[in-house]
């Protein structure tokens, strides 16, 4: 619950968010309305509803359908501007998140025709004609965390919510973690709560579902979705980790709780490192991290993760046998064809 207190400035907050989306609305200010198929996943909340995931699992449906985009703005990068991902970039070039989608689905491919480019890019209305110009037959493009990014129209908003913290229990800031009020999402055209338990019953899905349709539109389909987390990979080697025990986690996620708990529930968990969202790791942190490491345990990170820690474990010498990392794909409780065909029969014909 948000501190009474504050409740005038979330008004405050709420009320500027108001005329700023009224302004788009209007087209006071001008949207770009791309002339290929374009999805927007994102949410009105602050990190942690598994945008990334899902993203993943739309490249993944999609890119049998010809070549595809994903574009974000790349948070945590040290670069400005739009930017095609390549083999030589880093987490600090073009961020975790995109360099995660370009290892798992653009890295080092050379069929043209299945490529999937990856790429970041603040201003994406800028972004979005530089990436037609690159491949004018692209046939899709996924914006990463585009929900509110109003320059842009997509031709299908996804609306992400955390089970664990739904947006219509939350109060814009700076009291809540809104990013504009509830009925922001009556943009959504499909409105996904994520990070599910398996065990949800069908009446609390209801429950919910009457929750969001008192703020979206009535006619929007909400599905729920969980994570299924694979077997632990190797870093030394592409390969399965197995008779894995005693555990030590180290997490730079947006509300590890859930993550923690799986840990917790198939190995030994000796000790969770907890970074902030995004962490830029360092050798001191690795050092330590070894430093502190018993005897006979692992180190389990996430992919996410992986990506930063992968290139300092190569720059230090450190030794990667004795680290590990968990994949993750995203499940549908129930729904999964008909969220796959509201994916597919949205889109439009090529402008």
């Amino acid at each position: 619950m948000s501190n009474r207190f504050l409740n005038p400035l979330n008004w405050l907050y709420g009320g500027i968010t108001d005329i700023r989306n009224a302004l788009y609305d209007r087209r006071i200010i001008p949207i770009l309305r791309p002339p290929i198929y374009t999805i927007s996943v994102g949410n009105i909340t602050v990190g942690g509803t598994g945008k990334t995931p899902h993203v993943d699992y739309l490249v993944r449906l999609l890119k049998p359908f010809g070549p595809l985009a994903t574009l974000s703005r790349g948070y945590g990068r040290r670069t400005k501007g739009f930017r095609l991902a390549t083999d030589a970039d880093t987490a600090d070039t073009i961020g975790d998140e995109p360099l995660l989608l370009y290892r798992k689905h653009g890295h080092s491919q050379r069929d043209d025709q299945a490529r999937v480019m990856i790429s970041v890019g603040e201003k994406r209305a800028e972004a979005i004609p530089e990436l037609l110009k690159i491949n004018p037959d692209l046939q899709v493009i996924i914006l990463d965390d585009a929900f509110q990014h109003r320059p842009v129209q997509a031709h299908l908003n996804l609306l992400l919510t955390d089970y664990n913290r739904p947006f219509y229990d939350d109060q814009p800031f700076p009291g809540g973690r809104l990013r504009e009020r509830r009925h922001g999402a009556r943009r959504a055209d499909g409105i996904l709560v994520t990070k599910c338990p398996d065990g949800l019953s069908r009446a609390e899905q209801q429950a919910i579902q009457e929750r969001i349709r008192a703020y979206g539109r009535s006619d929007v389909p909400v599905f729920f979705t969980g994570f299924r987390y694979g077997d632990p990979i190797n870093f030394a080697t592409p390969s399965i980790r197995k008779r894995l025990k005693s555990v030590v986690l180290v997490s730079g996620i947006a509300r590890p709780e859930s993550l923690e708990t799986y840990v917790k529930s198939h190995y030994s968990l000796v000790r969770h490192w907890r970074f902030a969202d995004h962490y830029r790791y360092t050798p001191a942190d690795l050092k330590r991290i070894q430093d502190e490491l018993p005897v006979g345990a692992t180190v389990l990170t996430t992919e996410k993760d992986f990506v930063k820690l992968a290139p300092l474990l190569a720059q230090t010498g450190a030794n990667a046998s004795s680290f590990a990392y968990l994949p993750i794909d995203v499940t549908f409780l129930k729904g999964e064809e008909l969220f796959r065909e509201m994916i597919q029969k949205s889109q439009p014909q090529r402008v």
